[in-house]
């Protein structure tokens, strides 16, 4: 008798947490389009020593799945790209910044309640862009090349509200490994690139010269099958390699939609 009241319950809980989730249940696979909007700050002093700062666009797709129907870990795919128009203090000149970044990440999902969870693992992440100055007659343009790996984490808490199971999500990511090209100081791309003059271009990276971090903080809001995702996602990228600083700090408001699939 106690075993069928333990199954009983089981059952009944199951059912009212998937009722709570208004269709979205979190096993589900999902994809999640969103547009993130805000203010940058840019620093390369292979082509100027000031800072630049502006506005960025940056557009994000991501594909999240289990990697079997029960499997406490949890896989996903993203896509980024990211585009900023910036300005020195003086206002005299124009920066364009433009990013295209991939990553695949692996966490394991332990529950720790009804309303908690945490995730863990690890991502590789690549990336390539471009920066160009309007100002700059001698190396007017530079290229952003780079793959790192490391740890990434996520904490997700489940609460009702206005009858609809809601969800917070906080995520974090932070590269401990990997490589970057960048000139050398005082080298130009007709050097590296017409001549052949390699001078330490492609430089392996850690923590100590290339401190660099990620996290978001995002609520979904469900309604049917999808949900509307809103939060705010920060992200500081630094580098000092070759006697060179690079920096992007940016800091968007985040809009878009999640569906089940």
């Amino acid at each position: 008798m106690l075993w069928l009241l333990v199954l009983a319950a089981t059952q009944a809980a199951a059912q009212q947490e998937n009722s709570g989730n208004n269709g979205r249940t979190a096993t589900e696979p999902e994809r999640s389009l969103t547009v993130g909007i805000g203010s940058t700050a840019i620093l390369d002093t292979y082509m100027s020593q000031e800072e630049y700062s502006g506005s960025e666009l940056r557009i994000i797709s991501r594909s999240d799945r289990r990697l079997k129907r029960h499997s406490a870990w949890h896989s996903s795919f993203t896509h980024s790209g990211q585009f900023a128009f910036a300005s020195p203090r003086a206002d005299n000149a124009d920066y364009l910044y433009g990013l295209y970044t991939i990553d695949y990440a692996l966490r394991h999902e332990w529950r720790l309640s009804e309303h908690w969870a945490i995730e863990a693992g690890g991502q590789v992440e690549g990336g390539v862009g471009f920066a160009y100055s309007t100002r700059n007659s001698n190396n007017p343009a530079q290229a952003r090349v780079y793959l790192n790996i490391g740890p990434t984490a996520m904490a997700t808490y489940r609460f009702p509200l206005f009858r609809r199971q809601m969800q917070l999500h906080y995520e974090v990511a932070a590269p401990l490994a990997g490589i970057l090209f960048s000139p050398n100081y005082g080298q130009s791309y007709y050097e590296i690139f017409s001549r052949g003059d390699y001078d330490h271009n492609i430089v392996p990276t850690t923590p100590f010269c290339a401190p660099t971090l990620r996290h978001s903080l995002t609520l979904d809001i469900p309604f049917r099958r999808q949900a509307l995702r809103i939060g705010y996602l920060g992200d500081c990228q630094q580098a000092r390699v070759n006697s060179l600083k690079y920096h992007t700090y940016s800091h968007l408001f985040i809009i878009g939609y999640v569906k089940n699939l």
